[in-house]
């Protein structure tokens, strides 16, 4: 048997192993149902099939018009580690956030055996991966089954009292791709890209996380994508908070990522164009560089942490042009490595994720520019950026530092210390426990 079957075979039985011993840990040690701390925040976990989650990781090769991710599979979702030594620092892909987040809800701490005594009730469906065969495989022409099957468990099959009690409106699920992705018109014949998942009128009462919302947002709210940082404990936390303080910031700006070669008008041409042309001289500010560049095209920077954090760490601030879609995992690089993010669409983070970053102060962490204003304009970036004044940089990175632990994951079983700043997860879950009462006041009325 080949040496890479094997290492895969072998993860997944030891991945099933594990999951199955912390599900039923998490069960057997739920919290006392009379418990204090948890009013208003019990959470019931659904026992799907392996159908809907396990099963769907052995095809993790399956797909010839998609990444292999097998190897991100590793540490329950959080890839494997970017060298030996290292405890924090993974090979994570963004994609593999609902392992990420299953893993992390076993370890809740207000977990209800009874589905009955819950505030909310999650889904351990990895919606994601199961839209893999119909984005890129054999099932493409019948994409709008997806979630079909699931419902159809919900409804019949397992205790449907749980589903009919509040008819979808406490639950919730993680689907770790852009909503776009699951949001075509089920009428469309032929099919054009993505699965019908959130157009199913079944599924119009849940909320879903995904890493990028639409622009009318009902079912779905983004959530942070995930960064390569997964610190265990507060002492591996506070020593890269104090690295990136002492970080000494030589350029003005970065851009890390691809595109921009077109010869039509676009932000990322825009932003290539003045990267190549700048030249710093002693009156910059103390930059001695301008601009940045780092190439990641062809998908060169999405497993690999070190090509981008150093430059990042070394920067003011880090560009963030939309691409294919408004949002960038690289917002929330910059964010981890104490570089003011610099957006030109309020599509982007200001209209996205609002739990975790608060729309009515974007502006005390982040710089905003029109991309017209630059494209069509020729409004040049640097001049923007080098008139802000040092001292409002200086208070903006220290927002930036503030806000890191929300946009982080930090590991699961990770330590007390660690358990006490609230991060992207814990501020999810509390997200849709506030929006699951504000549904269920709704519908009940006065």
């Amino acid at each position: 048997m080949a040496p890479k079957l094997t290492t895969t075979l072998s993860f997944l039985f030891l991945f099933l192993f594990l999951f199955i011993f912390f599900s039923y840990s998490a069960y057997s040690q739920s919290a006392d149902p009379d418990a204090v701390e948890c009013a208003g925040r019990w959470i019931h976990i659904r026992n799907l099939p392996t159908q809907f989650n396990l099963d769907l990781l052995t095809n993790c090769s399956n797909f010839p018009l998609f990444d292999d991710f097998c190897p991100y599979l590793a540490n329950h979702g959080l890839g494997q580690k970017t060298h030996n030594t290292t405890h924090s620092w993974y090979r994570t892909d963004p994609y593999m956030l609902e392992l990420v987040f299953h893993r992390r809800m076993l370890e809740y701490p207000c977990l209800a055996a009874d589905p009955a005594a819950a505030d909310a009730v999650y889904l351990p469906y990895y919606a994601g991966l199961d839209s893999l065969r119909y984005l890129y495989g054999p099932d493409v022409n019948s994409s709008f089954e997806h979630g079909l099957d699931l419902f159809q468990f919900l409804k019949h099959h397992d205790s449907p009292q749980i589903w009919k009690r509040r008819f979808g409106h406490d639950h919730f699920l993680v689907m770790a791709r852009p909503a776009w992705d699951f949001s075509q018109p089920l009428a469309r014949d032929p099919p054009i890209w993505g699965t019908s998942f959130l157009e199913l009128p079944e599924f119009y009462n849940i909320t879903a996380l995904t890493l990028e919302s639409r622009a009318w947002p009902w079912q779905e709210q983004a959530v942070p994508y995930p960064t390569s940082f997964h610190p265990p404990n507060l002492a591996l936390f506070d020593s890269w908070v104090a690295r990136v303080k002492r970080s000494r910031r030589s350029t003005l700006m970065l851009f890390a990522g691809g595109g921009g070669v077109s010869a039509s008008p676009n932000i990322r041409r825009s932003i290539r164009l003045e990267c190549d042309n700048a030249t710093a001289s002693g009156g910059d500010g103390g930059y001695s560089k301008l601009c940045e560049f780092v190439d990641c095209s062809n998908g060169a920077c999405e497993h690999d942490p070190i090509r981008f954090m150093r430059p990042m760490l070394q920067a003011s601030f880090c560009l963030q042009p939309p691409g294919d879609t408004p949002t960038r995992r690289s917002t929330f690089d910059s964010i981890l490595a104490g570089c003011i993010p610099v957006f030109f669409e309020e599509q982007s983070a200001k209209a996205q994720y609002t739990w975790h970053l608060p729309a009515d102060r974007m502006e005390d962490f982040s710089v905003f520019i029109p991309k017209e204003e630059v494209v069509f304009k020729g409004l040049k970036i640097t001049d923007v950026l080098k008139g802000i004044p040092r001292t409002e940089v200086r208070k903006k990175r220290e927002k930036v530092l503030e806000i890191m632990p929300r946009i982080i994951y930090r590991k699961h079983g990770s330590s007390l210390g660690l358990k006490t700043k609230k991060d992207a997860f814990d501020v999810a879950i509390q997200g849709v426990l506030q929006r699951v009462k504000s549904r269920l006041e709704e519908i009940s009325g006065p």
